[in-house]
């Protein structure tokens, strides 16, 4: 497995995504990743099923297919947690579910500010502030992304998270970013795709020293069932992509991924399908030629799926950009 190099670590390049995992099939589609090789979870508190992977990572460890230390953790820190005094207990609530001591990498999700919400009220706390309200909508607590940033340098130097970074923040935020920090991020997580190439973005990032995952590498795959993408939006079938897979013998899916990884980003596809976790690992015994990496970067629309300023209004009544 091919790693890349995130602060002072290295990171298995290629993770299981557990975003949209059923709470049912969280377990096994962990243990299944890690018995078939994987070694990079990427989870998240709002995702709703950080228990039921974490008896999935428990269950691989018990049955000797791995130790905790040749495991790959991420998780992220929700947007209601986001007060300087409430990112602990975030993370301790994660690492409560997932049944661990430290994680490898903890990222800032959003940069979006909510209103606290009690762990007692109700968790995954989401998006709503009082899903049972009639008028229930996401509200915002107005926090300098400074003082969150305070919250995840304690959480490093105690050593409950060996790396620590973001999610989803934009080359405005990176650049304030690294101006304030006193522990740099190892980090960026970013939607990034080839219809979504993001190039300033991750170029910026490597001058800072700052590593990449993309995540929805294979574009509106991760869309469709929450009616963001349609199937016309698949790259899967574009011509530099089928080219590319008939001259590898791979599938289109494989080749995209291959896309990512020579690009220099890791990438977390998720799937449930043991025979899908297999091929989206099977990435390491081709490449693709320079002509095949710019004819699939040329299929760049800037193409957002995982757009803010679109489903925050739709899903939770309120509209909130973060995206130019």
């Amino acid at each position: 497995m091919s790693t890349i190099k995130v602060g002072k670590s290295e990171m298995p390049a290629v993770g299981l995504g557990i975003w949209k995992i059923d709470k049912e099939d969280a377990a096994q589609s962990v243990y299944d990743a890690i018995e078939v090789g994987y070694r990079h979870i990427d989870s998240a508190a709002d995702y709703g099923n950080e228990k039921e992977a974490g008896e999935g990572i428990a269950k691989a460890i018990a049955d000797g297919l791995c130790t905790r230390d040749e495991l790959w953790i991420t998780s992220k820190l929700w947007n209601t947690f986001h007060r300087e005094e409430h990112v602990r207990e975030g993370l301790q609530k994660t690492l409560d579910d997932l049944g661990l001591e430290y994680l490898d990498l903890y990222l800032i999700h959003f940069p979006i500010s909510m209103k606290y919400v009690p762990l007692d009220k109700h968790y995954p706390p989401e998006w709503f502030f009082d899903p049972g309200a009639p008028d229930a909508r996401m509200e915002i607590d107005p926090v300098p992304l400074s003082d969150t940033w305070r919250g995840m340098e304690a959480a490093a130097r105690d050593g409950l998270a060996r790396e620590i970074g973001v999610c989803n923040y934009n080359s405005g935020l990176l650049h304030d970013l690294m101006a304030y920090s006193t522990i740099k991020p190892s980090m960026l997580q970013i939607e990034s795709h080839p219809f979504l190439t993001q190039e300033n973005l991750i170029r910026l990032a490597g001058d800072y020293g700052i590593a990449v995952t993309a995540f929805s590498p294979l574009g509106a795959l991760s869309y469709v069932q929450l009616d963001m993408a349609t199937d016309k939006d698949t790259v899967l079938t574009a011509a530099p992509v089928v080219a590319a897979a008939e001259r590898t013998g791979k599938s289109p899916a494989q080749v995209v991924l291959r896309w990512g990884l020579q690009r220099g980003t890791s990438i977390i596809p998720k799937t449930t399908k043991k025979e899908r976790l297999k091929e989206n690992i099977d990435l390491f015994d081709f490449e693709l030629t320079a002509a095949e990496m710019d004819a699939i970067a040329d299929l760049n629309q800037n193409r957002r799926f995982n757009d803010t300023a679109v489903f925050c209004e739709a899903a939770f009544n309120k509209f909130y950009p973060i995206y130019d």
